[in-house]
């Protein structure tokens, strides 16, 4: 099998999460098409690399998505969000969701399953988790979750040799830096 060929699915990823990243950093509701679409092909993904909590986060980011596309469109008495920052309460409130997921999953990885990567597969599931509530919320500050995440994801993916995700991840992080910048100027121009 050549090497293209046994990576032919993560390659179907990383052109979905390429959308995905197009999208999100337009601040377009299509996002939310492609963040069905792309947890389809990662849950595969990362089942066949023992990444299994970043297999489970995939179902989350499916019921996530139908949330986040009907906040973006809002509904016909109530006008979609617009990006906003967090409130100091409920940044410090996240952070505290994030920690407490973080635990949780370490210990389920740790104890319950042959994971290879327990702590850091529990925190790239944990700050994604919150990162992605984030995002549905339109909160400019989800730009900083995506960045850590996508950071320590790339270190991860080559780890685990899943080498397309890690170049995926790798785009990730310089355009997570460059959309915080973007969605500065659009939450300027709402104004």
């Amino acid at each position: 099998m050549t090497f293209l060929a046994g990576h032919a699915i993560e390659i179907v990823g990383l052109v979905l999460g390429l959308f995905y990243l197009y999208f999100e950093y337009h601040a377009s509701t299509w996002v939310w098409l492609f963040s069905l679409l792309m947890p389809m092909v990662s849950m595969v993904v990362y089942f066949d690399a023992g990444l299994y909590a970043d297999f489970s986060i995939n179902i989350y980011y499916l019921l996530a998505s139908a949330y986040g596309l009907v906040k973006w469109r809002g509904t016909k008495r109530k006008k979609g969000v617009e990006i906003s920052h967090i409130s100091t309460p409920t940044a410090l409130c996240s952070t505290g969701v994030m920690l407490i997921i973080w635990l949780a999953i370490y210990v389920l990885l740790h104890n319950f399953t042959n994971s290879t990567v327990p702590v850091m597969d529990a925190l790239t599931t944990a700050v994604s988790i919150v990162g992605t509530w984030m995002l549905a919320r339109k909160y400019i500050e989800q730009w900083i979750a995506w960045i850590l995440v996508d950071a320590v994801c790339v270190g991860l993916y080559i780890y685990k040799d899943i080498p397309f995700y890690a170049a995926l991840y790798a785009i990730y992080t310089v355009v997570a830096i460059f959309g915080y910048r973007k969605w500065r100027r659009l939450m300027s121009a709402q104004a």
